[in-house]
């Protein structure tokens, strides 16, 4: 997929979403995690890791067939940490936070917001699609909380 069509991809979602936030785009996550995305609360800037998505998009359905569905979920999570009015107190709880579970817990919290805001910017159609992306998701939060989701 060529960048424009990526781009194009972004800015509707971004124009909807009415966010202000800052959008960049780069081939692979610097780290050591295997993240489509990231927010960045300091600079209000999300950085969208195009080859990370492909690979991610592969690992969980087996194809590219739905890779701008896929990128269009992924983006719409990251404006949803963007968007999340609720995003700096959880951060300053969990900071200040000694007990492990309970800072696991807000983890999950922040990303589940970010998953209820990023459902709102996905057709209703691509809400299955969106399900199954969400469950794989969220499930090392669960586990790390050792609860089923």
């Amino acid at each position: 997929m060529k960048n424009l069509q990526i781009e194009k991809i972004v800015e509707r979602i971004l124009v909807q979403s009415g966010s202000s936030v800052q959008v960049e785009l780069e081939d692979f996550f610097p780290g050591d995690r295997f993240a489509g995305g990231k927010y960045n609360f300091g600079n209000h800037t999300i950085t969208l890791y195009i080859e990370e998505i492909k690979a991610q998009c592969m690992q969980l359905f087996s194809s590219l067939d739905q890779f701008e569905h896929y990128l269009a979920v992924v983006f719409a999570h990251e404006i949803g940490h963007a968007e999340d009015r609720e995003l700096a107190e959880l951060i300053q709880r969990m900071d200040g936070m000694a007990n492990e579970m309970t800072k696991k817990g807000i983890a999950l919290q922040i990303e589940m917001n970010a998953w209820d805001f990023a459902r709102t910017l996905i057709p209703q159609k691509l809400h299955p699609f969106m399900d199954t992306i969400i469950h794989y998701s969220l499930e090392p939060y669960y586990e790390a909380l050792e609860v089923s989701a």
